[in-house]
C-alpha cells in the first residue's frame, strides 16, 4: 500500500488538462478518480491502522512469551535446588536433616506458583498471538482493496489519454471491486 507522497506524473496532466478544456470524459474521469483517491487513502489509512494493531499484539505475545519463558527458568532453577537439598539429605548428619527437608517442601512449594505463572503467562501470549492473526485479517483484504483502487485510478487516466471509452468501464468495475473489498474487511 502507498503512503507518503504522491508524485504527479503525464497521465495526472493530461486528467486535469481534460478536466477543464470542456471535454466530459475528462470531466466524469477527473471526478471519478477524485472520488478514488480519496476512498483510496481512508483505505490506506485504515490498513496501517489494522497492520499496527497487529503489531502490538504481536509485540505483547513475545513479551508474554519472554516472561513465562524467564518463569520456566525460575522453576528449573528451583527444581535444581531441590535436587541439591536431596543429595545433601542422603549425605547430612541426622541433626542436618529436618533442615534440608523443611528446604526440599520450600522449593516444591515455590514450584507450584511459579508453574502456575508459566502457565498463565504462556496463555496470555497465545491470547495476544490470535488476536494478531485477526487484526492482520482486514489488513490483507485493504491491501488488496487498495490495489484494485489504484489499478481503477490508472486505468481511468489512460482512458484519457487513449480516449478508449472501453477502459473506462474497466476502470469501473476495478473501482467496484476495490469498494466491495473495502466494504469486506470493514465486516471484520
Amino acid at each position: 500500500m502507498s503512503e507518503g507522497f504522491h508524485v504527479h506524473g503525464a497521465h495526472d496532466h493530461a486528467v486535469e488538462h481534460s478536466a477543464h478544456g470542456g471535454d466530459s470524459l475528462g470531466s466524469q474521469i477527473a471526478i471519478f478518480t477524485a472520488i478514488l483517491a480519496s476512498a483510496g487513502a481512508i483505505v490506506s489509512y485504515q490498513g496501517g491502522d489494522t497492520q499496527n494493531k497487529a503489531m502490538l499484539f504481536k509485540n505483547e505475545a513475545v513479551l508474554k512469551k519472554t516472561q513465562a519463558s524467564d518463569q520456566w527458568n525460575f522453576y528449573e532453577a528451583k527444581s535444581n535446588k531441590g535436587h541439591l537439598m536431596e543429595l545433601a539429605l542422603d549425605v547430612a548428619p541426622a541433626k542436618k536433616q529436618e533442615y534440608y527437608k523443611a528446604q526440599i517442601e520450600r522449593y516444591e512449594k515455590d514450584k507450584v506458583e511459579i508453574k502456575k505463572k508459566a502457565e498463565e503467562l504462556e496463555a496470555e501470549s497465545e491470547k495476544a498471538n490470535k488476536e494478531s492473526e485477526e487484526a492482520m485479517h482486514p489488513h490483507h483484504l485493504l491491501a488488496q482493496s487498495m490495489t484494485l483502487i489504484q489499478i481503477a485510478i490508472s486505468l481511468a487516466s489512460i482512458t484519457v489519454l487513449t480516449r478508449k471509452k472501453w477502459l473506462f468501464a474497466v476502470a469501473g468495475v476495478s473501482a467496484v471491486g476495490g469498494l466491495i473489498m473495502w466494504g469486506v474487511a470493514l465486516s471484520f
